[in-house]
């Protein structure tokens, strides 16, 4: 399937939600729900989109953001509703059941858990309700004919991300900061890793996970970021690109402090508003596009032909990409057009992404 760019399609999404909270219990910390109705198909019966984000919820300006710019889009197009629910802090595998299974029994479809922490939670609920489509965003273990594994080529994105900061670096070290110490953020390093040495076999490459476990705050902690961010400045670094969430704007913040190269995650951070008083150190941002994806599945639901099994997203799809909104990337020509290149050697095969 063809993902949509979260740069052209949703830049333009913008629905006015109503502030409700959600009266059954663990359902999270406070939740959003839109008025729409079903009126735009006669195929849809559902209440709405369910969709309960990850850690640091919606605000992260990253990864919980795109997957909300996604359920606005879908809620534009077709009048669905839908309810939008925050995490609890330090929430427990059954917290997070208890938040599918309200919104299943409440009607909502599809119900989407924006991460892999949804893992087990959505295997465990979507058994309960056979009738009801579940999407997770970031895990591809739960394989049901009601769920959709919402999975991308990160280290593709990543790949592109690697050889920006290799042509645009000025001291030959760049950083790396991935949020948590995980397979999944392997892959955004390994990707980042590989790019950058395609340009320059020597560049050295500074490496640094904030934590050990979601728990620990890796994806949720500006301050982490802060420190690391200074950490691999003072070793020399001038380009840094994370992979951190909300951990990511202390990053990027530290970053243009110090007029060093920051290089976003997700979402093209260049426009994000709470970043636009550092945008101008923006380079660019590895794009993911989990709006794109939300909105994917639940255009197939309310289709009547709902989506299942894996959904992966990658440069030829749109999937994934790299945003160059900053008018300062698009002026370093040389930059430009070896991104480019490589964008299209990867898309052509001539260039394997690593996922280690």
């Amino acid at each position: 399937m063809r993902l949509i760019s979260s740069r052209t399609r949703f830049s333009q999404a913008a629905v006015t939600v109503a502030v409700v909270a959600l009266a059954a219990a663990g359902c999270g910390k406070s939740s959003n729900e839109s008025t729409g109705s079903s009126a735009s198909s006669e195929k849809y019966s559902g209440k709405g989109i369910g969709l309960a984000y990850d850690i640091g919820g919606r605000g992260d300006q990253s990864f919980n953001d795109a997957a909300y710019a996604g359920f606005q889009q879908a809620d534009k197009e077709f009048k669905i509703g839908g309810l939008d629910v925050e995490p609890n802090d330090s929430e427990s595998n059954a917290d997070k059941v208890q938040r599918l299974e309200q919104l299943a029994k409440a009607g909502y479809n599809p119900i989407i858990g924006v991460g892999f922490v949804y893992g087990p939670a959505v295997e465990e609920v979507s058994a309960k309700f056979p009738k009801t489509t579940f999407g997770i965003v970031d895990d591809e273990s739960v394989k049901a004919d009601n769920v959709a594994d919402l999975v991308f080529h990160e280290e593709q994105a990543s790949y592109l991300a690697g050889v920006a900061a290799a042509k645009a670096t000025k001291k030959n070290r760049i950083g790396f900061i991935g949020g948590v110490d995980i397979p999944l953020i392997h892959k955004f390093e390994a990707g980042f890793v590989q790019g950058a040495q395609s340009v320059n076999p020597k560049i050295k490459i500074e490496k640094q996970y904030l934590t050990q476990t979601p728990q620990e705050g890796g994806f949720s902690s500006p301050d982490k970021g802060k420190d690391a961010a200074n950490g691999q400045i003072e070793a020399g670094a001038d380009v840094i690109y994370h992979a951190a969430g909300l951990s990511g704007q202390g990053v990027i913040q530290t970053a243009a402090e110090h007029k060093v190269w920051a290089i976003g995650v997700d979402s093209d951070q260049y426009k994000q508003s709470s970043l636009s008083q550092y945008k101008d150190w923006i380079l660019g941002s590895a794009l993911k596009n989990v709006g794109g994806a939300v909105y994917e599945l639940t255009k197939s639901v309310v289709e009547g032909k709902p989506l299942s099994g894996e959904v992966r997203g990658d440069l030829e799809s749109g999937g994934v990409g790299f945003a160059d909104s900053n008018p300062r990337y698009q002026a370093m020509k040389d930059v430009v057009a070896a991104v480019d290149q490589a964008k299209q050697d990867i898309i052509d095969g001539k260039v394997t992404v690593d996922t280690k």
